[in-house]
């Protein structure tokens, strides 16, 4: 599977948290992550990880696009709801996109441990249907 993982500043170290509790799991998949999200996760985990550009500087647009490409099949997108982002329309694109294209959408730590979990289970190969 394809994962997607993005995180807001203010959730960077909770996402280098969640990816080392769970890099057993993380590791049998495909990782891709916004460029900063992605080098952080990189440095605690020794995973690999496909990086887009900064989230402000267009990785949520390349996200995006993946996602329009059915190149994508989790997303795990850490949110701070509390600060206002200039790039926000690009955020909420993403979150837009998974709902068109029945991406599973985790946008804080409960729901992405509840799909991390179902992954591992075997839960979300439905998604294998869609490539």
């Amino acid at each position: 599977m394809n994962i997607a993982l993005i995180a807001h500043d203010a959730k960077k170290k909770l996402m280098q948290n969640f990816c080392i509790a769970y890099r057993g799991i993380l590791s049998k998949n495909d990782l891709y992550a916004t460029g900063t999200t992605g080098r952080l996760i990189e440095e605690v985990t020794n995973l690999s990880v496909h990086k887009y550009l900064a989230g402000h500087l267009g990785g949520a647009q390349q996200l995006g696009a993946a996602i329009e490409h059915n190149e994508i099949d989790l997303v795990i997108f850490l949110r701070d709801p509390l600060t206002v982002k200039s790039h926000e329309p690009d955020v909420n694109n993403v979150m837009t996109l998974c709902d068109m294209h029945n991406i599973p959408v985790a946008t804080n730590l409960a729901s992405a441990e509840l799909l991390i979990k179902s992954l591992d289970r075997g839960d979300l190969e439905w998604r294998e249907m869609y490539k």
